[in-house]
C-alpha cells in the first residue's frame, strides 16, 4: 500500500479521517493522483470511501486529472455498491467528457441510485441526473421526471434538492 493510501486508513464511517490532507498533498503534487486513484480498490472500506472523497474535492477545482481515468471510473460506477463511493462518485461522472452514449449508458444506473434509501445518495443522484441532462438535453424529460417524483418522497433533502434543481430548469 502506498503513502496516500495510508494516510486514509483507520478510525470508522463517520469520519474523513485525513482525506482533507490528501486533497491538500495531492493539489501541490498532482502526479500523486494516481497514488490517490489506486484506493478504490483497496478492499478496505474506509479507504475506497475517503479516496472517493479525496477524489471528489480535487476533482471539483481540477477535472482534467479524471480524463485518463473515464474507462476506469466509467466500469468502477457499474460495479461498486458502496453507497458513500456512490453518492461520490455522482459528483464525480459529470465532469467527465462523456459522449452521448455514455451518458445514456450512465443515466439508467444514477436513476437505479434513486431507490437507496438514504437521503445522501438520492440528492447527488438527483444531481447527477440534472447535470447529465444539461450536457444531453435528450436526458431532460426522465430527469424532470424523476425531480417531479422526489418533491413526494417523504425525506426532506430529497424534496429540498428536487425544488432547487426544477426551479433552476424554469
Amino acid at each position: 500500500m502506498n503513502e496516500i493510501l495510508e494516510m486514509l486508513q483507520g478510525g470508522d464511517r463517520r469520519s474523513i479521517g485525513r482525506a482533507d490532507e490528501v486533497v491538500v498533498r495531492v493539489q501541490k503534487n498532482s502526479p500523486d493522483f494516481n497514488l490517490l486513484f489506486q484506493g478504490f480498490y483497496e478492499n478496505d472500506p474506509l479507504i475506497r470511501m475517503r479516496t472517493a472523497d479525496a477524489v471528489e474535492k480535487i476533482t471539483a477545482t481540477d477535472p482534467k486529472l479524471l480524463i485518463p481515468y473515464k474507462q476506469e471510473l466509467l466500469d468502477l460506477i457499474r460495479q461498486i455498491d458502496q453507497m458513500e463511493v456512490l453518492w461520490h462518485l455522482a459528483q464525480i461522472i459529470p465532469r467527465l467528457p462523456l459522449s452521448p452514449d455514455e451518458m445514456n449508458t450512465l443515466f439508467p444506473i444514477v436513476v437505479g441510485y434513486l431507490s437507496h434509501s438514504g437521503s445522501i445518495m438520492k440528492t447527488f443522484a438527483l444531481q447527477c441526473l440534472y447535470d447529465l441532462s444539461l450536457q444531453e438535453p435528450t436526458l431532460l424529460p426522465a430527469t424532470i421526471s424523476h425531480l417531479q417524483q422526489g418533491l413526494q418522497s417523504s425525506q426532506k433533502a430529497v424534496q429540498t434538492r428536487s425544488r432547487k434543481l426544477l426551479a433552476l430548469l424554469k
